[in-house]
């Protein structure tokens, strides 16, 4: 995954940044006990915010642990549940792919770092795909129906954040109750569309310069390596459409406990990140120091 999706630390209570935190290294240690050392690698917020979205609504605290990443302090993190496994095994399954999805664009040398990531990330993604072969057949399916329209160079922005949207609202295959799995769906069809179009305007540069396929100069107007103002302009407003219809899903679910967390990326977070990314003001490293904030 990418990283994009983050809790608005402001609107949050010192228990709910808490509660983050602990869902965040719960993650962690589940990627960790159920596929070793290596998968803790692919952890990301964008991957907690799925592990908090499939959660049924309560706490899930397991009290404050150390790791190797954290030896002298504990560190509020969450205990066993089903979603974090489920988590677990979804982002096994999404990060392979995407290293496979790298290692077809990058030709040999460019590809090596995701080869060595594939050769650490094999096992666990046979284990997972055991788990769930149905996701994981669905990410196949649709990742493969991405890369053809990406061959075919598709005009579109519509058709490859459709198919993107597509693969991410499967994640909620597996809820049980009818109604809240329409609503996670819903959720993450349009958490999947607003992800693809953030991620394209934020490697619209770096892909003019090597040649690579993105649809947003396809359909916008570009000046010197980026969207003009009207194209910046018309893109926010589908982002932001998008997310208005995460929105409106949102709203028709009960989520305790998570609920001012989730509100918190609806209603601000992506907002945030989205229009960082159009304005050019978005660097991935700001993750780094905000993981910190939480943690502490």
């Amino acid at each position: 995954m990418f990283g994009y999706v983050r809790p608005s630390v402001r609107r949050l209570s010192q228990e709910d940044q808490d509660r983050f935190s602990s869902m965040y290294c719960g993650l962690c240690h589940t990627l960790q006990r159920r596929y070793g050392l290596a998968a803790r690698m692919i952890l990301n917020y964008d991957l907690t915010f799925l592990a908090i979205l499939l959660q049924d609504g309560t706490d899930c605290s397991g009290g404050c642990r150390r790791c190797v990443v954290h030896p002298l302090k504990k560190r509020p993190c969450a205990g066993q549940s089903q979603a974090l496994d489920t988590a677990a095994d979804y982002s096994v399954i999404l990060s392979w792919w995407q290293i496979q999805d790298g290692i077809a664009d990058h030709g040999f040398w460019g590809g090596l770092k995701y080869r060595l990531a594939g050769w650490l990330l094999g096992g666990a993604y046979r284990k997972a795909r055991k788990v769930r072969p149905d996701f994981d057949e669905n990410t196949r399916r649709h990742l493969e129906e991405l890369a053809q329209l990406e061959k075919e160079g598709c005009p579109s922005i519509d058709r490859p954040a459709d198919t993107f949207a597509r693969l991410l609202s499967g994640a909620a295959g597996e809820v049980k109750e009818e109604s809240r799995r329409r609503v996670l769906q819903q959720m993450l069809y349009h958490l999947g569309r607003w992800i693809y179009l953030t991620d394209a305007a934020d490697d619209l540069s770096k892909d003019l310069r090597s040649g690579s396929y993105n649809p947003l100069p396809l359909r916008f107007g570009v000046e010197n390596g980026a969207l003009t103002p009207e194209g910046r302009e018309a893109l926010a407003q589908t982002m932001d459409r998008s997310v208005e219809m995460m929105a409106a899903a949102f709203e028709l679910a009960d989520f305790g406990v998570w609920t001012e967390m989730i509100r918190s990326v609806v209603y601000e977070g992506l907002y945030a990140v989205g229009g960082a990314v159009l304005n050019g003001t978005f660097h991935r490293r700001r993750k780094d120091r905000e993981e910190t904030q939480h943690e502490r």
